[in-house]
Protein backbone atom coordinates (compact mmCIF):
# COMPACT_ATOMS: atom_id res chain seq x y z
CA UNK A 1 0.00 0.00 0.00
CA UNK A 2 2.81 2.43 0.92
CA UNK A 3 4.52 1.65 -2.38
CA UNK A 4 1.28 2.34 -4.26
CA UNK A 5 0.85 5.72 -2.51
CA UNK A 6 4.46 6.63 -3.30
CA UNK A 7 3.96 5.81 -6.96
CA UNK A 8 0.85 8.01 -7.09
CA UNK A 9 2.77 10.89 -5.54
CA UNK A 10 5.63 10.50 -7.98
CA UNK A 11 3.21 10.33 -10.91
CA UNK A 12 1.47 13.52 -9.75
CA UNK A 13 4.76 15.36 -9.28
CA UNK A 14 6.26 14.26 -12.59
CA UNK A 15 3.06 15.11 -14.45
CA UNK A 16 3.09 18.72 -13.28
CA UNK A 17 4.24 21.38 -15.80
CA UNK A 18 7.77 22.71 -15.41
CA UNK A 19 7.08 25.81 -13.38
CA UNK A 20 9.16 27.82 -10.96
CA UNK A 21 8.06 27.61 -7.37
CA UNK A 22 8.09 30.63 -5.10
CA UNK A 23 11.37 31.23 -3.34
CA UNK A 24 12.80 33.97 -1.15
CA UNK A 25 13.34 37.28 -2.92
CA UNK A 26 16.81 38.07 -4.24
CA UNK A 27 18.98 39.81 -1.69
CA UNK A 28 21.51 41.81 -3.70
CA UNK A 29 24.23 43.20 -1.42
CA UNK A 30 25.21 45.85 -3.97
CA UNK A 31 24.24 47.49 -7.27
CA UNK A 32 26.70 48.35 -10.02
CA UNK A 33 25.35 50.73 -12.64
CA UNK A 34 26.40 51.80 -16.13
CA UNK A 35 24.61 54.41 -18.20
CA UNK A 36 23.86 58.01 -19.10
CA UNK A 37 21.96 60.89 -17.48
CA UNK A 38 18.98 58.65 -16.78
CA UNK A 39 21.03 57.04 -14.01
CA UNK A 40 23.91 59.46 -13.31
CA UNK A 41 24.00 60.12 -9.55
CA UNK A 42 26.91 62.55 -9.68
CA UNK A 43 29.58 61.50 -12.15
CA UNK A 44 29.19 64.34 -14.61
CA UNK A 45 28.97 66.91 -11.81
CA UNK A 46 32.14 65.57 -10.23
CA UNK A 47 34.02 65.82 -13.51
CA UNK A 48 32.67 69.04 -14.98
CA UNK A 49 30.99 70.99 -12.20
CA UNK A 50 27.65 70.93 -10.36
CA UNK A 51 24.26 71.41 -11.97
CA UNK A 52 22.55 74.63 -10.94
CA UNK A 53 19.41 75.01 -8.84
CA UNK A 54 16.52 74.27 -9.04
CA UNK A 55 17.81 70.76 -9.85
CA UNK A 56 17.27 68.54 -6.81
CA UNK A 57 14.76 70.89 -5.19
CA UNK A 58 11.93 68.44 -4.49
CA UNK A 59 13.82 65.70 -2.65
CA UNK A 60 17.39 66.77 -1.88
CA UNK A 61 16.50 70.48 -1.57
CA UNK A 62 19.70 71.29 -3.43
CA UNK A 63 21.53 70.11 -6.57
CA UNK A 64 22.60 66.50 -6.01
CA UNK A 65 24.39 65.51 -9.21
CA UNK A 66 21.15 64.45 -10.89
CA UNK A 67 19.26 66.08 -13.75
CA UNK A 68 15.89 66.01 -12.04
CA UNK A 69 14.11 67.75 -9.23
CA UNK A 70 14.83 64.67 -7.12
CA UNK A 71 15.54 60.98 -7.44
CA UNK A 72 16.20 58.84 -10.49
CA UNK A 73 14.95 55.32 -11.17
CA UNK A 74 18.31 53.92 -10.00
CA UNK A 75 17.74 55.60 -6.62
CA UNK A 76 14.40 53.84 -6.22
CA UNK A 77 15.99 50.54 -7.23
CA UNK A 78 18.63 50.94 -4.52
CA UNK A 79 16.01 51.92 -1.94
CA UNK A 80 13.90 48.86 -2.77
CA UNK A 81 16.76 46.61 -1.63
CA UNK A 82 17.43 48.66 1.48
CA UNK A 83 20.67 50.01 0.00
CA UNK A 84 21.96 53.60 0.14
CA UNK A 85 22.01 55.75 -3.00
CA UNK A 86 24.94 54.87 -5.25
CA UNK A 87 28.07 56.98 -5.12
CA UNK A 88 29.58 57.88 -8.46
CA UNK A 89 32.93 56.35 -9.36
CA UNK A 90 34.13 59.83 -10.32
CA UNK A 91 33.13 61.45 -7.02
CA UNK A 92 36.18 61.57 -4.75
CA UNK A 93 34.49 63.38 -1.86
CA UNK A 94 32.23 61.56 0.56
CA UNK A 95 31.86 58.47 -1.62
CA UNK A 96 30.84 55.15 -0.11
CA UNK A 97 31.19 52.09 -2.34
CA UNK A 98 30.35 49.44 0.23
CA UNK A 99 27.02 48.69 -1.47
CA UNK A 100 27.79 49.53 -5.08
CA UNK A 101 29.05 52.10 -7.52
CA UNK A 102 27.69 54.20 -10.37
CA UNK A 103 29.73 54.62 -13.56
CA UNK A 104 27.02 56.49 -15.48
CA UNK A 105 27.50 60.08 -16.64
CA UNK A 106 25.31 62.62 -18.37
CA UNK A 107 25.62 62.57 -22.19
CA UNK A 108 27.26 59.14 -22.23
CA UNK A 109 26.90 56.93 -25.29
CA UNK A 110 27.52 53.32 -26.17
CA UNK A 111 29.82 54.26 -29.04
CA UNK A 112 32.46 56.99 -28.81
CA UNK A 113 30.97 59.82 -30.88
CA UNK A 114 34.31 61.67 -31.23
CA UNK A 115 32.65 65.03 -30.53
CA UNK A 116 33.81 66.76 -27.36
CA UNK A 117 31.48 68.42 -24.90
CA UNK A 118 33.05 71.79 -25.69
CA UNK A 119 31.89 71.31 -29.28
CA UNK A 120 28.36 70.46 -28.22
CA UNK A 121 29.07 66.76 -28.22
CA UNK A 122 28.97 63.89 -25.76
CA UNK A 123 30.58 62.65 -22.58
CA UNK A 124 34.10 61.23 -22.82
CA UNK A 125 32.89 58.49 -20.46
CA UNK A 126 31.22 56.33 -23.09
CA UNK A 127 30.38 52.72 -22.25
CA UNK A 128 33.80 51.19 -23.01
CA UNK A 129 35.41 53.74 -20.68
CA UNK A 130 32.88 52.97 -17.94
CA UNK A 131 33.64 49.26 -18.26
CA UNK A 132 37.37 50.00 -18.18
CA UNK A 133 36.81 51.98 -14.97
CA UNK A 134 34.96 49.00 -13.54
CA UNK A 135 37.82 46.69 -14.48
CA UNK A 136 40.08 48.90 -12.36
CA UNK A 137 37.55 49.26 -9.57
CA UNK A 138 37.38 45.52 -8.93
CA UNK A 139 41.05 44.98 -7.92
CA UNK A 140 41.74 48.47 -6.58
CA UNK A 141 38.75 48.45 -4.23
CA UNK A 142 40.13 45.26 -2.67
CA UNK A 143 43.58 46.79 -2.26
CA UNK A 144 42.03 49.75 -0.47
CA UNK A 145 39.94 47.40 1.72
CA UNK A 146 43.13 45.64 2.88
CA UNK A 147 44.16 48.86 4.62
CA UNK A 148 41.45 48.10 7.14
CA UNK A 149 39.44 50.44 9.31
CA UNK A 150 37.28 53.01 7.56
CA UNK A 151 38.91 52.14 4.24
CA UNK A 152 37.55 48.61 4.43
CA UNK A 153 34.10 49.83 5.49
CA UNK A 154 33.81 52.00 2.36
CA UNK A 155 34.65 49.26 -0.15
CA UNK A 156 32.53 46.32 -1.43
CA UNK A 157 33.42 42.83 -0.30
CA UNK A 158 35.15 40.68 -2.92
CA UNK A 159 32.22 38.27 -3.20
CA UNK A 160 29.84 41.14 -3.99
CA UNK A 161 31.07 41.30 -7.57
CA UNK A 162 29.42 37.94 -8.28
CA UNK A 163 26.36 38.71 -6.16
CA UNK A 164 25.52 42.27 -7.24
CA UNK A 165 22.74 43.45 -9.48
CA UNK A 166 24.22 45.02 -12.62
CA UNK A 167 21.95 47.72 -14.05
CA UNK A 168 22.43 49.29 -17.47
CA UNK A 169 20.49 52.22 -18.94
CA UNK A 170 22.16 53.68 -22.03
CA UNK A 171 21.46 54.26 -25.73
CA UNK A 172 19.30 57.37 -25.84
CA UNK A 173 22.22 59.61 -26.80
CA UNK A 174 23.40 57.19 -29.49
CA UNK A 175 20.02 57.56 -31.19
CA UNK A 176 20.02 61.35 -31.11
CA UNK A 177 23.66 61.42 -32.19
CA UNK A 178 23.03 59.09 -35.11
CA UNK A 179 19.97 60.97 -36.30
CA UNK A 180 21.70 64.31 -35.78
CA UNK A 181 24.52 63.14 -38.05
CA UNK A 182 21.89 62.08 -40.60
CA UNK A 183 22.89 58.44 -40.39
CA UNK A 184 20.35 55.76 -41.24
CA UNK A 185 18.99 53.91 -38.22
CA UNK A 186 19.20 50.60 -40.13
CA UNK A 187 22.96 51.06 -40.10
CA UNK A 188 23.90 52.76 -36.84
CA UNK A 189 21.58 50.80 -34.52
CA UNK A 190 23.09 47.35 -35.33
CA UNK A 191 26.59 48.82 -35.07
CA UNK A 192 25.78 50.38 -31.71
CA UNK A 193 24.31 47.21 -30.26
CA UNK A 194 27.20 45.10 -31.50
CA UNK A 195 29.44 47.29 -29.34
CA UNK A 196 26.96 47.05 -26.48
CA UNK A 197 27.04 43.26 -26.66
CA UNK A 198 30.81 43.23 -26.44
CA UNK A 199 30.80 45.46 -23.36
CA UNK A 200 28.21 43.29 -21.57
CA UNK A 201 30.49 40.32 -22.19
CA UNK A 202 33.39 42.23 -20.65
CA UNK A 203 31.31 43.02 -17.57
CA UNK A 204 30.32 39.34 -17.36
CA UNK A 205 33.96 38.27 -17.57
CA UNK A 206 34.72 40.57 -14.64
CA UNK A 207 32.27 38.62 -12.49
CA UNK A 208 28.79 39.98 -13.24
CA UNK A 209 25.97 37.45 -13.28
CA UNK A 210 22.71 39.34 -12.71
CA UNK A 211 21.77 41.96 -15.30
CA UNK A 212 18.80 44.35 -15.26
CA UNK A 213 18.93 46.14 -18.63
CA UNK A 214 16.62 49.01 -19.58
CA UNK A 215 15.67 49.74 -23.15
CA UNK A 216 15.40 53.36 -24.26
CA UNK A 217 12.39 55.54 -23.53
CA UNK A 218 9.94 57.31 -25.88
CA UNK A 219 12.25 60.04 -27.17
CA UNK A 220 9.47 61.51 -29.26
CA UNK A 221 7.62 62.55 -26.10
CA UNK A 222 10.45 64.79 -24.89
CA UNK A 223 10.54 68.49 -25.74
CA UNK A 224 14.13 68.42 -26.95
CA UNK A 225 13.09 66.26 -29.89
CA UNK A 226 9.65 67.77 -30.44
CA UNK A 227 11.06 71.24 -31.12
CA UNK A 228 13.22 69.78 -33.90
CA UNK A 229 10.28 68.52 -35.93
CA UNK A 230 7.69 70.15 -38.17
CA UNK A 231 4.74 69.26 -36.01
CA UNK A 232 2.18 70.55 -38.50
CA UNK A 233 3.00 67.81 -41.00
CA UNK A 234 0.39 65.09 -41.41
CA UNK A 235 1.05 62.01 -39.29
CA UNK A 236 3.82 63.71 -37.33
CA UNK A 237 2.20 63.27 -33.91
CA UNK A 238 0.72 60.16 -32.30
CA UNK A 239 -2.36 60.07 -30.00
CA UNK A 240 -0.24 61.14 -27.01
CA UNK A 241 1.12 64.15 -28.92
CA UNK A 242 4.57 62.58 -29.29
CA UNK A 243 6.78 62.54 -32.38
CA UNK A 244 6.08 59.43 -34.44
CA UNK A 245 9.48 59.69 -36.12
CA UNK A 246 11.59 59.66 -32.96
CA UNK A 247 9.49 57.05 -31.23
CA UNK A 248 9.71 54.70 -34.21
CA UNK A 249 13.50 54.89 -34.10
CA UNK A 250 13.45 54.27 -30.33
CA UNK A 251 11.24 51.22 -30.91
CA UNK A 252 13.60 49.99 -33.62
CA UNK A 253 16.51 50.33 -31.19
CA UNK A 254 14.59 48.46 -28.51
CA UNK A 255 13.66 45.61 -30.82
CA UNK A 256 17.29 45.12 -31.77
CA UNK A 257 18.36 45.41 -28.12
CA UNK A 258 15.95 42.63 -27.15
CA UNK A 259 17.31 40.45 -29.96
CA UNK A 260 20.84 41.21 -28.76
CA UNK A 261 19.98 40.09 -25.23
CA UNK A 262 18.43 36.87 -26.54
CA UNK A 263 21.77 36.04 -28.14
CA UNK A 264 23.70 37.05 -25.03
CA UNK A 265 21.66 34.62 -22.93
CA UNK A 266 22.87 31.84 -25.21
CA UNK A 267 26.48 33.00 -25.10
CA UNK A 268 26.55 33.68 -21.35
CA UNK A 269 24.72 30.68 -19.87
CA UNK A 270 25.57 31.56 -16.27
CA UNK A 271 24.10 35.04 -16.59
CA UNK A 272 20.55 36.01 -15.64
CA UNK A 273 19.59 38.82 -18.02
CA UNK A 274 16.35 40.75 -17.66
CA UNK A 275 15.21 43.06 -20.45
CA UNK A 276 13.17 45.94 -19.01
CA UNK A 277 10.71 47.75 -21.25
CA UNK A 278 11.20 51.29 -19.94
CA UNK A 279 9.69 52.59 -23.18
CA UNK A 280 6.22 51.19 -22.48
CA UNK A 281 6.27 52.19 -18.82
CA UNK A 282 7.24 55.79 -19.61
CA UNK A 283 4.93 56.08 -22.59
CA UNK A 284 1.95 55.17 -20.41
CA UNK A 285 2.55 58.40 -18.46
CA UNK A 286 2.13 60.45 -21.63
CA UNK A 287 -0.79 58.48 -22.99
CA UNK A 288 -2.82 58.40 -19.74
CA UNK A 289 -1.32 61.06 -17.45
CA UNK A 290 -4.41 61.48 -15.24
CA UNK A 291 -4.28 57.79 -14.31
CA UNK A 292 -0.93 58.41 -12.63
CA UNK A 293 -1.69 61.86 -11.20
CA UNK A 294 -0.03 64.00 -13.87
CA UNK A 295 -1.18 66.99 -15.93
CA UNK A 296 -0.09 68.34 -19.33
CA UNK A 297 2.65 65.68 -19.63
CA UNK A 298 4.48 67.16 -22.63
CA UNK A 299 5.00 70.56 -21.00
CA UNK A 300 8.36 70.93 -19.28
CA UNK A 301 8.40 71.82 -15.58
CA UNK A 302 11.78 73.57 -15.46
CA UNK A 303 12.34 75.49 -18.67
CA UNK A 304 11.84 78.65 -20.64
CA UNK A 305 10.23 79.30 -23.98
CA UNK A 306 7.37 80.88 -25.83
CA UNK A 307 5.91 77.55 -26.94
CA UNK A 308 3.52 75.00 -25.54
CA UNK A 309 6.40 72.84 -24.32
CA UNK A 310 8.00 75.60 -22.21
CA UNK A 311 11.34 74.59 -23.73
CA UNK A 312 14.20 76.48 -25.36
CA UNK A 313 17.38 74.46 -26.09
CA UNK A 314 19.40 77.64 -25.54
CA UNK A 315 17.86 78.42 -22.13
CA UNK A 316 17.87 75.26 -20.05
CA UNK A 317 16.73 74.58 -16.50
CA UNK A 318 18.63 76.82 -14.10
CA UNK A 319 19.90 79.18 -16.81
CA UNK A 320 20.37 82.82 -15.82
CA UNK A 321 20.75 86.07 -17.72
CA UNK A 322 21.65 89.67 -16.87
CA UNK A 323 18.71 92.00 -17.45
CA UNK A 324 19.14 95.72 -16.74
CA UNK A 325 22.15 95.00 -14.59
CA UNK A 326 20.46 92.32 -12.51
CA UNK A 327 20.91 88.55 -12.71
CA UNK A 328 17.59 86.89 -13.51
CA UNK A 329 16.71 83.20 -13.39
CA UNK A 330 15.18 82.24 -16.73
CA UNK A 331 15.01 78.46 -16.44
CA UNK A 332 12.51 78.36 -13.59
CA UNK A 333 10.79 75.42 -11.96
CA UNK A 334 7.03 75.03 -12.15
CA UNK A 335 4.84 75.34 -9.05
CA UNK A 336 3.98 71.64 -8.79
CA UNK A 337 6.79 69.38 -10.05
CA UNK A 338 4.93 66.41 -8.59
CA UNK A 339 2.23 66.92 -11.23
CA UNK A 340 4.67 66.98 -14.15
CA UNK A 341 6.22 64.11 -16.08
CA UNK A 342 9.15 65.91 -17.73
CA UNK A 343 11.54 67.96 -15.64
CA UNK A 344 13.76 69.86 -18.09
CA UNK A 345 12.79 68.75 -21.59
CA UNK A 346 15.07 65.70 -21.55
CA UNK A 347 14.78 64.10 -18.12
CA UNK A 348 11.96 63.06 -15.82
CA UNK A 349 10.71 64.41 -12.52
CA UNK A 350 11.12 62.67 -9.19
CA UNK A 351 7.40 61.85 -9.24
CA UNK A 352 7.53 60.37 -12.75
CA UNK A 353 10.64 58.32 -11.95
CA UNK A 354 8.85 56.89 -8.91
CA UNK A 355 5.83 55.84 -10.99
CA UNK A 356 8.04 54.27 -13.66
CA UNK A 357 9.97 52.37 -10.99
CA UNK A 358 6.74 51.10 -9.48
CA UNK A 359 5.65 49.85 -12.92
CA UNK A 360 8.87 48.10 -13.93
CA UNK A 361 9.65 46.57 -10.54
CA UNK A 362 6.62 44.28 -10.77
CA UNK A 363 7.97 42.40 -13.79
CA UNK A 364 5.01 43.45 -15.92
CA UNK A 365 7.33 45.31 -18.29
CA UNK A 366 10.17 42.77 -18.30
CA UNK A 367 11.26 39.88 -20.48
CA UNK A 368 11.29 37.30 -19.11
CA UNK A 369 8.42 38.57 -16.92
CA UNK A 370 10.61 38.66 -13.84
CA UNK A 371 10.13 41.19 -11.05
CA UNK A 372 13.04 43.21 -9.73
CA UNK A 373 13.09 41.17 -6.52
CA UNK A 374 13.41 38.00 -8.66
CA UNK A 375 16.18 39.33 -10.91
CA UNK A 376 18.60 36.70 -9.60
CA UNK A 377 16.46 33.75 -10.70
CA UNK A 378 17.07 32.00 -13.96
CA UNK A 379 13.53 30.75 -14.41
CA UNK A 380 10.45 32.78 -15.24
CA UNK A 381 8.39 33.85 -12.25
Amino acid sequence: MKLLILLHVLFFYCSMPDIAFSSPACNFPAIINFGDSNSDTGGFSAAFGPFPPPNGESFFHMPAGRLSDGRLIIDFIAKSFGLPFLSSYLDSLGANYSHGVDFATVSSTIIDQNISLSQGGYSPFYLAVQVMQFSQFVPRSQLVAKRGGCFKSLMPKKEYFNQSLYTIDIGQNDITAGLGARKTSDKFIPQTLAVFSGEVKRIYNLGARYFWIHNTGPLGCLAYTLVLRNLTAAGELDPAGCSVFYNKVAQQFNKKLNETLVELRKQLPRAVITYVDIYSAKYSLFLKPAKYGFKDPLRVCCGHGNNKYNFDPNVLCGSKATVNGSVVLLGRSCREPSKKVVWDGIHYTDAANKVVFDLISTGRFSHPPRSLKRACEGRIL
